[in-house]
C-alpha cells in the first residue's frame, strides 16, 4: 500500500475524530415510552453470530483471547463462520486467506484427509463456548478445475486474490460429496453426535460473485453433493445456504430455493434438496464525501428487504429460519479506504445498535423467519492497533462495537413495544436512509425481574449534531410499587472508547506496557455511573439524560 493511500486514510481518521472531539452545545427533546405491558413475542438474538475471512486467526493470541470475549456474550450460544476451512495449504495466512491440510490426492488420484488444521480451529471455537457455523469451501487444491491459479503462501499484509484457484469447481463431484461425508463423519467421531447436530452447515461463499467460476447449476450440483455428503454422515446435520452476495443475488436466490423446493436434486434423482435455513448477505454503502463518512444503511436495508421478500414468495420456506450470513456496514472487512475511517469509533457502534433492530422489524413485515444476522468482523493478527480493519478488537484492545454485542447479551426474555418521538422506522430507513433527522429509538426486553432499553442516536454524517435530550419513561412495569436498581452501560466519546482513549494518548505506536493496560480497560463495556436506587410508582419510572450522537446506552431495571 502506497503512502498515498496512508495520507487519504489519516486524513479521513483525523477528520473522524475531529467530529467526535466537537461537543455540540445544542440540543432537542425526544420522549421514548416503553410499554412493558404490551409484549411483542421472544427476543430473538440475532446478534450471536460472527465470522472472518481468516480461519487461522482462530488459534492464535488474540484470535484466543477475542473467542473467548465472544464466549462469554451470554445466551444462547455464540457461532463463528470462517472462510477457506477446505482451501489448500499448511496453515498459511494472510488477508482475506487462509488454509488447511484437508484435502489431498497421491499419484493414484486417491484422497488423503488431514483434519489437524481443521481441528485446531474447531478446537480453539468450542473450547471458548463457541459452536462453528461450518462453510463447506473452498476448493482444495487437488480437486480444483484450475489448480494452476492456486495461492500458496501468499505475503501476511496483503490481500490474496479471492479468484484463485479455489473458487473453481470440482474436477469430480463425487469426491467433493466424499469429502463433505468425511468431514462430518470425523467431526462427529470427535465431538459427538448430539454436538455436531447444534451446528450450522452451509455450502460456499457468494456463488454469485468471484468466490465462484461456475454456473448457477454448477452450484446447485455442488451443493447437493455436498448437503448428501453431510447427511450420510450426520442424518440430522442442520444444512443450508446459499450465502448470496447482495441480497436476492438477482435470480440467484430465486433460482436455488426453485431448485431445492421443485429441481431435480443432482445425487438422488429426486425431487428437491435439504434446506434448513437460508442465508444470504446484506451490506451498507458507506462513501467519503465532503471532508467526512457518510454511512449507506439503505443499501443494507434494500438487501434485506429483497432477499425477504423473495423468500416470502416461497409458502414452502416463509417460515425457514434465515441468517443473514454477513450483515455488515460495508463489504470488505479487509480493506481500508477513506470510507472506511468510522471503523474505530462510535460510527460503527451506533449503526450496529441502530440497524439489528431494524432487520426483524423489516422481517416481520415480509413474515419471514429471521434467526441470526452475522457480524462478518474478528481481529487481524500481525497488524497494529486500530489499523482500520473491521474488526472487533486489534491487538488485543476492544473496540467500540464489541461493547454493543455485550448490551445486546445482557437482554433477554421477550420483546416488548417502545414507542418514540425522535425514531424512523425501518421503511423510512430503507427509502433515503438516516440522512435528515437523526434516528433517536429504542429495542427493549422484559425478562424475570427485569426491563432492558438499548437506546441509540445515529445519524448516517460523520459530523458533529446536537446531543438528543431524553426522557424515558417505562411504564406498565409488572412492579407495581417499590424499590428497583437502575444501571446504565454507555458508549461514547468517553465511555467504552478504547480508539478515542489512544487519540488523547497521542495515538502512540509502540504501545509500552502501561498504554496497553489503559487501552484495554478503555475498550471494556463501561457503566457510566454507579447503579441507582429508584422507586417504581404504580408501575412506572421515570428517567432523563442526555445521549450525544454515536451515543448507545443501555438501561436495566432490576428488582426483587
Amino acid at each position: 500500500m502506497n503512502s498515498r493511500f496512508f495520507f487519504a486514510l489519516a486524513l479521513a481518521w483525523l477528520l473522524a475524530s475531529q467530529s467526535l472531539f466537537a461537543a455540540d452545545t445544542n440540543s432537542f427533546p425526544v420522549t421514548i415510552t416503553v410499554h412493558a405491558d404490551k409484549p411483542l413475542g421472544a427476543l430473538t438474538p440475532i446478534w450471536r453470530f460472527f465470522g472472518a475471512d481468516e480461519p487461522n486467526y482462530a488459534y492464535m493470541k488474540d484470535g484466543k483471547k477475542l473467542l473467548s470475549e465472544l464466549g462469554q456474550l451470554g445466551a444462547p450460544q455464540v457461532y463463528f463462520r470462517a472462510h477457506h476451512l477446505l482451501t489448500s495449504g499448511d496453515g498459511a495466512y494472510s488477508l482475506k486467506f487462509g488454509s488447511t491440510s484437508a484435502y489431498k490426492e497421491d499419484a493414484n488420484g486417491n484422497a488423503i484427509y488431514d483434519w489437524t488444521i481443521d481441528d485446531k480451529i474447531f478446537d480453539a471455537y468450542l473450547s471458548r463456548g463457541i459452536k462453528p457455523y461450518v462453510q463447506l469451501g473452498f476448493m482444495p487444491e487437488a480437486l480444483s478445475t484450475h489448480p494452476q491459479n492456486y495461492p500458496h503462501n501468499p505475503l501476511v499484509n496483503e490481500r490474496a486474490p479471492v479468484e484463485g484457484g479455489q473458487s473453481y469447481p470440482p474436477k469430480d463431484y463425487a469426491k467433493w460429496g466424499e469429502l463433505a461425508y468425511q468431514w462430518t463423519k470425523h467431526c462427529v467421531e470427535k465431538y459427538g453426535r448430539a454436538e455436531v447436530e447444534q451446528w450450522y452447515w452451509e455450502v460456499w461463499n457468494e456463488p454469485n460473485i468471484s468466490y465462484w467460476h461456475g454456473s448457477h447449476e454448477d452450484y446447485f450440483k455442488l451443493y447437493d453433493y455436498a448437503v448428501a455428503g453431510v447427511r450420510r454422515a450426520l442424518a440430522n446435520a442442520h444444512v443450508g445456504g446459499p450465502e448470496v452476495a447482495g441480497g436476492p443475488g438477482g435470480k440467484f436466490l430465486h433460482e436455488f430455493l426453485q431448485h431445492c423446493a421443485h429441481g431435480t436434486n443432482y445425487v438422488s434423482g429426486q425431487i428437491g434438496s435439504p434446506l434448513d435455513f437460508i442465508s444470504f448477505h446484506a451490506k451498507g454503502s458507506p462513501v467519503f464525501t465532503n471532508d467526512h463518512v457518510r454511512m449507506g444503511m439503505a443499501n443494507q436495508f434494500r438487501d434485506m428487504n429483497g432477499a425477504f421478500a423473495v423468500i416470502a414468495s416461497f409458502p414452502e420456506y416463509k417460515r425457514t429460519p434465515i441468517v443473514i450470513g454477513e450483515s455488515d456496514p460495508e463489504g470488505c472487512a479487509a480493506c481500508r479506504e477513506p470510507r472506511d475511517a468510522y471503523r474505530n469509533g462510535t460510527m460503527y457502534s451506533s449503526y450496529t445498535a441502530a440497524s439489528f433492530p431494524r432487520a426483524v422489524e423489516l422481517a416481520e413485515q415480509h413474515g419471514v423467519n429471521l434467526e441470526g444476522a452475522l457480524t462478518w468482523a474478528f481481529e487481524f493478527e500481525d497488524q497494529p492497533p486500530f489499523a482500520g480493519f473491521r474488526q472487533l478488537a486489534g491487538t488485543g484492545i476492544d473496540l467500540p462495537v464489541l461493547n454493543v454485542f455485550r448490551m445486546f447479551g445482557k437482554m433477554s426474555g421477550e420483546r416488548v413495544a417502545v414507542a418514540s418521538s425522535g425514531g424512523l422506522d425501518a421503511r423510512t430507513i430503507l427509502k433515503s436512509g438516516v440522512r435528515g433527522q437523526p434516528d433517536v429509538s429504542a429495542l427493549a426486553s422484559r425478562d424475570t425481574n427485569k426491563l432492558a432499553v438499548l437506546i441509540w442516536h445515529y445519524h448516517d454524517d460523520d459530523v458533529t449534531g446536537p446531543d438528543a435530550n431524553i426522557s424515558l419513561a417505562l411504564d406498565q412495569l409488572p412492579l407495581a410499587n417499590g424499590p428497583a436498581t437502575l444501571t446504565e452501560y454507555r458508549i461514547d466519546a468517553d465511555h467504552s472508547n478504547s480508539y478515542i482513549t489512544w487519540l488523547k494518548m497521542g495515538s502512540p505506536l509502540p504501545l509500552s506496557a502501561k498504554q496497553f493496560s489503559e487501552l484495554e480497560s478503555a475498550g471494556q463495556l463501561a457503566e457510566l455511573s454507579a447503579p441507582k436506587n429508584i422507586l417504581v410508582k404504580n408501575g412506572s419510572a421515570n428517567v432523563s439524560f442526555v445521549l450525544p450522537r454515536q451515543g448507545v446506552s443501555l438501561f436495566v431495571l432490576e428488582w426483587k
